[in-house]
């Protein structure tokens, strides 16, 4: 009986051997591989706090006129609204509008730099009404309309003053009354009263106080 041949079996099969011990090389370091990749630790992201720099938006200037108790020119921070400037002032003198400020005053509203806010007297517009009614201008409203400049005030212009601007017809009139109070002229276009071609023509025209 002869003996086994080990040697010519090695030598039949020498290729397939050598293929499957490859492969179980490349198994056993992919394992390993894998395995020291779960234990790296992450990259650490640090994340800047810039909400110190984003909430810091300058310094403004506004005015306040009118009826309240110390009116004058005050700097305010960036963001500030109209009851902010209102309340610098010392609030409202007992002369004030209440009615007037109550409908057409947005307290709410934010200030821009530059920006004036008037407050009429419980009086005047009783006296624009009486000065008006003697004349020949009959279109005036009881809402103190416009101002000492010549400007047009689109919370309280009658639909005809309104039509009177540049560019400004009666379907323009009537929609700037629908889409009243306004806390600045800006809202003619931001509440989409009029286009921004209509919008350019006016802007110098009107005012709010």
């Amino acid at each position: 009986m002869q003996g086994f041949d080990f040697n010519g079996l090695f030598l039949k099969f020498r290729y397939p051997l050598l293929i499957l011990l490859g492969g179980l090389i490349l198994i056993a370091a992919g394992f390993f591989y894998f395995k020291s990749g779960l234990n790296v630790s992450p990259t650490k992201v640090e994340i800047l706090n810039s909400t110190s720099s984003a909430q810091f938006s300058g310094e403004i200037t506004a005015e306040i006129a009118g009826e309240v108790i110390h009116p004058g020119v005050y700097k305010l921070p960036g963001g500030s609204r109209v009851d902010d400037l209102l309340i610098l002032a010392g609030g409202f003198s007992v002369n004030a509008d209440r009615n007037w400020t109550d409908k057409y005053l947005n307290r709410a509203a934010k200030l821009t730099d530059g920006q004036k806010v008037y407050i009429p007297a419980v009086n005047q517009q009783s006296d624009v009404l009486s000065a008006n009614s003697g004349g020949g201008d009959q279109s005036a409203s009881l809402g103190f309309s416009s101002d000492s400049s010549g400007l047009i005030n689109i919370n309280t212009g009658s639909t005809s003053e309104l039509d009177s601007l540049p560019g400004i017809g009666p379907i323009y009139a009537q929609s700037i009354i629908d889409h009243r109070p306004y806390s600045n002229t800006s809202e003619l276009l931001s509440k989409g009263a009029l286009k921004q071609s209509v919008y350019e023509k006016v802007k110098d025209r009107v005012t709010v106080y």
